[in-house]
C-alpha cells in the first residue's frame, strides 16, 4: 500500500481523534447535568494486510468507539426537594416517556426506560416527573400494611387524595397526681380540706359545679373526634376521695371526672365520673398504694362506655394509663401531665409529598397524618454499560444488556446524583487528543509531499 496506505491510515486517525473529541466535548457540556454518565472513547487497530508472514504485516488504520460509564457513580448531593432521589450503588429508576396528550393530560403506551436522573417533581396532573420529562413508575402500596399490592409497577399518579376522618376510640393518659392536691379549699396541714367530699357521685350537676371545681384539680384536656371528624374538647378533673391511713387500712383514692355538658344548667349533669373498674359493681375510684403505684384499675386500663360531650355520643373510648399514672408528692400540688393523646383524626387533604430513604412515596395531610402510597423500585442489569443511551439521561434495554433485574442499590431521599464527569480529566484527554490529531495531520502532509515527489519523476 505504501504512501496511499499511510494516507488512508492517517485519515482514519483524524476521524478517530475527531470522534474522541466529540465525546470529550459532550462530557464537558454535561458536566453539570444531573445523573449524567460520561462517554469514554476506546480505539481498536485494523490490520490492512491479511499476510500471515509477520515480517510483511504493517501497522493499519484505527477505529474509535464509545464506551459507557453507567457503572461509575457520581457524587450524591443533598437536595432541599422532598421528591428528589438518588441511588447509592448500582441500578436505575424505571420511567416512561409520554406518547401524546389527550385533554391536556399525558398518555402512555411506550416501553420502560431507565435513568439515574432523580430530580423528580409533581406536575399539575399529579404525575412524578423528572427534569428531562420522564414519568416515574412505582409499586402501589397498601397504606394500612405498607406492603406493595402487586409486583407490576405503574406510572405514579397522585390524585386529590383524601384522608378520611377517624373517630377516637382510645385515649392515652399518663400523669402524676399530687399526694396533697392544692385545691381552692386547700388548707396546709388539714388533710380533710383537700378531699373531694361525699356529695359528688357518678355525676356532678351544674348547680354543684362551683363546689366541685373548688374541691378538685385540673387534669388537663384533650381534643377527640367523632366519625365525621368533628372535634370535641374533653376536660378532666381529679378529686381526691380518701387519704392513706395505716390504722384503718385506707389507701389513697381518687375520682376522675370529665366535662360532659358545658352548657348544663340547674340539676342537669355537667361532669361525669370515669369508672375505674367497669366490671365491678358501682362506679369505682382510682386507688394507689403506699408506693404511689396504681392499684385500681389493675392493668392500668379502663373505658368510658359512651363518651358524651355536649349531647354528642362518641361511643366507647378506652382510657389507657398503663404504668404511667402515679401518685407522688408534688410541691405545686397540681397534676403533672406526662402524656395525653388520642387516636382519632379529622379528615385531611394532601399538603405535601415526599420520597424517603428506601423509595417510599409518602403523602402528608392537613390533619397531620401521613401514609405511604407507592414504593419506587430499583432495577439493575448484568451489562449496564450495554444499555442504549437516549435523550434526557435515559436508557433502553438491549440484547447485549440483558433484561432488568429487580433490586441493587439503595434509594436516598432528598438527594441528587451529580454527573460523573471529571473536568480536569476531560481537559487532559482533550490535550492528548489534540496532539494525536495534529500528529496525524503531519502524516497526511508527509504522504502528500512524498506523492508529489513521485509524480515529479515523470515530468
Amino acid at each position: 500500500m505504501g504512501i496511499f496506505g499511510a494516507l488512508t491510515t492517517a485519515v482514519s486517525g483524524l476521524q478517530a481523534q475527531s470522534y474522541a473529541l466529540e465525546n470529550i466535548s459532550g462530557n464537558i457540556a454535561n458536566s453539570q447535568t444531573t445523573g449524567y454518565k460520561r462517554t469514554d472513547t476506546s480505539f481498536a487497530d485494523l490490520v490492512l494486510s491479511g499476510d500471515l508472514n509477520v515480517n510483511r504485516q504493517v501497522a493499519g488504520s484505527v477505529q474509535a468507539f464509545s464506551r459507557s460509564s453507567n457503572d461509575v457513580q457520581g457524587t450524591l448531593q443533598a437536595s432541599s426537594s422532598g421528591t428528589s432521589i438518588a441511588i447509592n450503588g448500582q441500578g436505575f429508576f424505571v420511567v416512561q416517556d409520554n406518547t401524546g396528550q389527550v385533554d391536556g393530560k399525558p398518555t402512555f403506551g411506550g416501553g420502560d426506560l431507565y435513568t439515574r436522573r432523580g430530580d423528580f417533581t409533581i406536575d399539575k396532573n399529579g404525575y412524578v416527573v423528572n427534569g428531562a420529562g420522564y414519568y416515574l413508575k412505582g409499586l402501589a402500596v397498601d397504606s394500612r400494611t405498607g406492603n406493595p399490592t402487586g409486583s407490576a409497577s405503574e406510572i405514579i399518579k397522585l390524585s386529590n387524595d383524601f384522608y378520611p376522618a377517624e373517630a377516637t376510640t382510645s385515649v392515652t393518659y399518663r400523669a402524676n397526681l399530687p399526694s396533697a392536691p392544692q385545691t381552692a379549699n386547700y388548707v396546709s396541714g388539714d388533710e380533710s380540706s383537700w378531699l373531694l367530699g361525699s356529695s359528688f357521685g357518678a355525676s356532678v350537676t351544674a348547680d354543684q359545679s362551683d363546689a366541685f371545681i373548688a374541691s378538685s384539680v385540673s387534669g388537663d384536656a384533650v381534643t377527640v373526634y367523632d366519625d365525621k371528624g368533628t372535634a370535641y374538647d374533653v376536660q378532666f378533673r381529679w378529686g381526691k376521695v380518701t387519704n392513706e391511713d395505716a390504722t384503718s387500712g385506707a389507701q389513697d383514692t381518687w375520682a376522675l371526672y370529665y366535662l360532659s355538658d358545658p352548657t348544663a344548667t340547674g340539676s342537669e349533669a355537667a361532669w361525669t365520673k370515669v369508672d375505674a373498674n367497669p366490671s365491678a359493681a358501682g362506679t369505682q375510684n382510682y386507688v394507689f398504694n403506699s408506693d404511689g403505684a396504681l392499684v385500681t384499675p389493675t392493668d392500668g386500663v379502663t373505658s368510658i362506655a359512651n363518651l358524651t360531650i355536649d349531647g354528642k355520643s362518641l361511643g366507647a373510648v378506652t382510657l389507657d394509663h398503663g404504668t404511667g399514672l402515679t401518685q407522688y408528692a408534688d410541691t405545686n400540688g397540681g397534676v403533672t401531665t406526662k402524656q395525653l393523646t388520642q387516636n382519632g383524626v379529622s379528615s385531611g387533604n394532601v399538603v405535601s409529598v415526599s420520597i424517603n430513604d428506601g423509595g417510599l412515596v409518602n403523602a402528608t395531610y392537613s390533619n397531620g397524618k401521613s401514609r405511604t402510597l407507592y414504593k419506587v423500585p430499583v432495577v439493575s442489569f448484568y451489562a449496564e454499560n450495554q444499555l442504549s443511551h437516549v435523550d434526557g439521561g435515559a436508557y433502553q434495554q438491549t440484547v447485549a444488556s440483558g433484561a432488568p433485574i429487580a433490586g441493587e442499590g439503595e434509594i436516598v431521599g432528598s438527594a441528587l446524583e451529580q454527573s460523573n464527569v471529571d473536568i480536569a480529566d476531560e481537559f487532559s484527554k482533550m490535550i492528548v487528543t489534540q496532539q494525536a490529531y495534529s500528529a496525524n495531520t503531519r502524516v497526511v502532509s508527509a504522504s502528500d509531499s512524498m506523492m508529489q515527489d513521485t509524480l515529479s519523476m515523470v515530468r
